[in-house]
């Protein structure tokens, strides 16, 4: 699966394995990584969504291609 991305004018697409599903989140629910989020996960993450249960990580896709030289 390709995800399209636009950022400063320009198009990206990133692969995915699969998509699970889409939930809607909502702004105030986000918090900043925890401390023992590993930190891989932690150099290209937002911070995080707590959703029954489980820690949803948010991509921060800017960081992800400025890491694989696409910015």
């Amino acid at each position: 699966m390709s995800i399209v991305v636009e950022m400063a004018g320009e198009l990206y697409s990133m692969l995915a394995d699969q998509v699970g599903e889409v939930v809607p989140l909502r702004q105030d629910d986000s918090a900043a990584n925890p401390p023992t989020l590993d930190p891989v996960w932690r150099e290209v993450s937002k911070g995080v969504h707590r959703r029954d249960g489980q820690l949803l990580i948010v991509l921060d896709v800017e960081r992800v291609l400025a890491i694989g030289g696409g910015r």
